[in-house]
């Protein structure tokens, strides 16, 4: 229970690597804010799970590439919880379609840089004046950012990128505020994600060229995220940490 006592946002946070990060930091005491879009059902079983470890959470329906939708998660933030939040954990984000160069188009573009991106930009923006010393941010970025991603992917490629170098960037300037913004950059994890976007052959092949030969649980990003949340990584910033079974380094 490191966590008791602190409020803690996840966008994204009603299924998969969202879902589970969401329950961790319930487990640990947060009070936690489950912000989603697609699937109401989803956040219910979410905070059901959460319910069933003891911990206490809301349910936010919230687009993070919309200004309004932004303002009425904080606003339903405060209502619940009060001006003052600990954690939020960026992880809204999708791939959407794996498309060649030749059938890249703007509207895509824009679709996956929007979620990925401009998201994490301005959720951070508009919760970082709730934020006191001792906060810390968790962004979810991806091994894709390093290594430039599968094929069909170059955009979610970038787009997470960004989203590492713009870590790199806020450490230096919400650091001496005493706010602590780390990223995570999972590999091959066992998700919806890759189910939809990655084909069988590919995963059995990524998971036997991994040094722990398996993919990673979504659980076990939580854990990291967990702790990069926590009073334990206390000096730890502007990391971007791996978690892919040995598979790349950075």
């Amino acid at each position: 229970m490191k966590l008791t006592g602190k409020v803690a946002i996840v966008t994204g946070g009603s299924r998969d690597i969202g879902r589970a990060i969401s329950v961790k930091l319930a487990k640990e005491g947060a009070k936690v804010v489950v912000n989603y879009l697609n699937s109401k059902k989803d956040s219910d079983e979410t905070l059901a799970e959460i319910k069933a470890v003891g911990g206490e959470a809301i349910a936010v329906y919230g687009d993070v590439t919309k200004q309004s939708d932004i303002d009425n998660l904080v606003l339903k933030t405060t209502e619940a919880f009060g001006k003052k939040v600990d954690i939020l954990v960026n992880n809204a984000g999708g791939l959407f379609a794996r498309k060649t160069i030749e059938e890249l188009d703007e509207d895509f573009y824009h679709l996956v840089m929007n979620v990925n991106l401009k998201g994490t930009v301005f959720v951070t923006q508009a919760f970082k004046p709730l934020m006191p010393s001792g906060s810390a941010i968790v962004n979810i970025a991806s091994q894709a950012g390093r290594d430039g991603g599968g094929p069909g992917s170059v955009i979610y490629a970038a787009s997470k990128g960004a989203v590492m170098t713009l870590t790199r960037n806020w450490a230096k300037e919400l650091g001496p505020q005493g706010i602590r913004i780390n990223a995570v950059c999972p590999g091959l994890i066992g998700t919806k994600f890759h189910d939809d976007f990655t084909k069988d052959d590919v995963r059995e092949k990524v998971a036997a060229n991994t040094p722990l030969r398996r993919e990673g649980r979504a659980e076990e990003v939580a854990d990291l995220v967990a702790y990069l949340a926590g009073p334990e990584s206390s000096f730890l910033n502007g990391n971007n940490v791996d978690i892919n079974g040995g598979l790349a380094f950075s």
